[in-house]
């Protein structure tokens, strides 16, 4: 079961903006954006995302009108049924790969929002320090913020709660773009959309333990504590078995995951193996034959996009909550 139909309706509240943002008296404004303070002298125009979580942040913000473009993989799920569809409507698709500076000089943007492995890449040149010298801000997603100094490579990402990144996201945004009472509008809807959710988890038996599967085979890519799956797991009434991990999205070893035993696992849905595929092999690998997820045929399927930092993200919690009671 996919999240495409329960979105819509769970998550509507993020169209309700208007797509005006409201006047400002043109004063610079300064935010703390993954460690750094970052000042930004005027409202952003013409503003380059990368991804579909990314974009969805500005969609739910009504800041349509200064987006200058995205780039994603078509590989993302159903568009059409999302409560920002008219956003994906008006904005133009640039591209169907990773950002590079091309696109956005091509695109003559003022700032582009995306993160480390996000779309910024120091390995392909694309990062923030060298949008700048070409007089282009950054905005960098608090999901993809690294635990080790700026600048080094290979290391863990994220430094705060799921749920908090995006919280710190729509905040800073809210700020820069001058919407700062939409964005604490959302942040209410949000946060009651949870509450409500978690209302409902029962409080009378043990969490069931939860393992989230986005792809691979010799070694699963699964969600530390810092990607967005964990705060989904957890407000949703269950335990997330890999929330040791100070990482956002990792590997780990299958002896890992049998060790664990996982009594859910959640199938990450994207990308040219899909959420079919995947339980397949979930359901045909050997060494998993004895995990009481896949003994007892609990696996759980959420598009990438309610896994991800997005706007999406308080919907899949509704979800998840829902199956989870239900076991």
């Amino acid at each position: 079961m996919t999240l495409g139909a329960l979105t819509l309706s769970t998550a509507a509240c993020g169209a309700e903006v208007a797509e005006n943002p409201e006047a400002t008296d043109g004063k610079a404004v300064t935010v703390t954006n993954c460690g750094r303070k970052v000042t930004y002298d005027k409202i952003p125009e013409r503003v380059v995302t990368n991804d579909v979580g990314i974009t969805e942040i500005m969609f739910a913000l009504g800041l349509t009108d200064r987006m200058a473009g995205f780039a994603m993989p078509d590989d993302k799920g159903d568009l059409d049924s999302v409560p920002w569809k008219d956003g994906y409507s008006k904005t133009k698709w640039l591209s169907k790969k990773k950002l590079n500076k091309e696109m956005v000089l091509d695109a003559r943007a003022d700032l582009v929002f995306a993160g480390w492995n996000y779309g910024f890449n120091e390995s392909e040149g694309f990062t923030p320090a060298g949008l700048k010298k070409m007089g282009i801000d950054s905005y960098l997603l608090s999901e993809s913020c690294r635990n080790g100094k700026e600048g080094s490579r290979g290391k863990a990402r994220g430094v705060m709660p799921p749920l908090t990144a995006l919280y710190t996201d729509l905040r800073n945004l809210g700020k820069v773009f001058g919407v700062e009472d939409r964005a604490e509008k959302l942040i209410a809807q949000f946060r009651k959309q949870i509450a409500d959710a978690q209302a409902l988890v029962p409080k009378d038996r043990d969490k069931p333990t939860v393992f989230l599967y986005d792809d691979g085979r010799d070694k699963p890519l699964t969600s530390g504590r810092f990607a967005g799956p964990h705060s989904i797991i957890t407000k949703a009434g269950g335990d997330h078995v890999m929330k040791d991990l100070d990482d956002t999205w990792t590997t780990v070893g299958w002896e890992t995951v049998v060790e664990r035993d996982p009594e859910v696992i959640v199938i990450n849905d994207y990308g040219d193996v899909g959420a079919e595929q995947k339980e397949k092999f979930l359901k045909s690998y050997a060494p998993l034959k004895n995990v009481s997820a896949i003994k007892h045929d609990r696996i759980y399927t959420l598009d990438y996009a309610d896994l991800v930092e997005s706007p999406r993200n308080p919907a899949a919690i509704v979800s998840l909550a829902k199956y989870l009671r239900n076991l």
